[in-house]
């Protein structure tokens, strides 16, 4: 019989896309996920069978343990930007990595694999980068022999990044954004897909932090994006004091509405991540250990970001036509 694994979280951005690869590879796949009806789309990855989405909250024991039942290997890509009703960041970064790691190591899973992120730091005054750390020391705690990767801001098809300014671009001349001189190093989602599979197959553990072959500020990357787009946009970056009380209202606006609005906007906690470089680290362990070439921007930005464009998938006929038009 062919070998299992969950992922806990395997309907999320980068979740999917590990599904995919195990599911390739001839693993049986379990996607454990609170809205199993909202995650019937990983079905098709594999044959008949092979991918099933379960009922799991990261929060919840039983449903952890049962969501692991008989896996040979887990992979937890479970993660949040911002607190939503019960899901706080030390409930679901932290304690959820803990009991994930805890119960694999009594269910006997072969191997185990975390999803943190660069930056992840116990003495930092973000809470998501404080227990994106705590949650990687719960997980060596329980099971040392762990794979933990931390990737720079991901991206692919279905960013909440790129996509979120070019559909900001459409709609103005300017283009705002706080942290504007933060250095990034945007790594595809598929690229990251692979390292984690490695580790469930047992060819990798320890810290790795993966970063993509591009390194530019935020505002640099905005710079990039926008001719992908066909679009000029002035790009603005906020003082801080300005972020501060555009994440603040944000902020209050949320509490107030007893978590009814969620800030999805910019939050205080991300505006404090966005004070600090997110790049890999001089001498850590990186995609070159593991034998895996990352993919620049250039190569994947322009498959996903065509419909920013005025003209959609028909932009290149456009600019023939009015070429046309001007030789004639």
């Amino acid at each position: 019989m062919s070998k299992l694994v969950t992922i806990y979280g395997g309907s999320g951005f980068l979740g999917r896309y590990i599904a995919r690869r195990m599911a390739k590879d001839g693993w049986r796949v379990r996607v454990a996920v609170r809205r199993p009806n909202e995650a019937l789309f990983v079905k098709p990855y594999g044959a008949v069978g092979q991918v099933e989405p379960v009922l799991c909250n990261i929060r919840d024991h039983v449903s952890v343990r049962e969501a692991m039942r008989g896996a040979d290997a887990v992979i937890n890509c479970v993660g949040i930007l911002v607190n939503e009703g019960p899901n706080r960041f030390d409930a679901v970064q932290a304690d959820g990595a803990g009991l994930i790691a805890r119960i694999a190591a009594k269910e006997g899973v072969k191997s185990l694999v975390h999803v943190s992120a660069i930056g992840a730091d116990a003495e930092s005054d973000s809470n998501y980068a404080r227990t994106k750390a705590l949650g990687e020391a719960e997980v060596l705690k329980y099971f040392p022999s762990a794979m933990i990767l931390r990737p720079s801001i991901l991206f692919g098809t279905e960013d909440g990044f790129f996509n979120k300014f070019a559909a900001m671009a459409k709609f103005g001349p300017i283009l705002p954004v706080a942290g504007g001189d933060t250095r990034f190093q945007p790594v595809w989602v598929d690229d990251v897909a692979q390292a984690a599979v490695m580790g469930a197959e047992g060819k990798a553990a320890g810290v790795y932090e993966l970063g993509g072959p591009d390194v530019d500020t935020f505002k640099g990357l905005i710079g990039r994006m926008l001719p992908v787009i066909n679009r000029r946009r002035l790009v603005v970056s906020l003082p801080v004091f300005v972020a501060k009380i555009i994440a603040a209202a944000g902020d209050v606006v949320q509490g107030l509405t007893l978590g009814l609005v969620t800030n999805r906007i910019l939050t205080l906690d991300q505006l404090t991540n966005l004070q600090k470089d997110n790049v890999v680290s001089e001498g850590a362990k990186s995609f070159a250990d593991l034998g895996i070439k990352p993919t620049p921007l250039g190569a994947v930005l322009p498959d996903y970001l065509w419909r920013f464009r005025p003209h959609g998938q028909y932009d290149a006929i456009q600019a023939s036509a009015k070429n046309m038009r001007k030789t004639s």
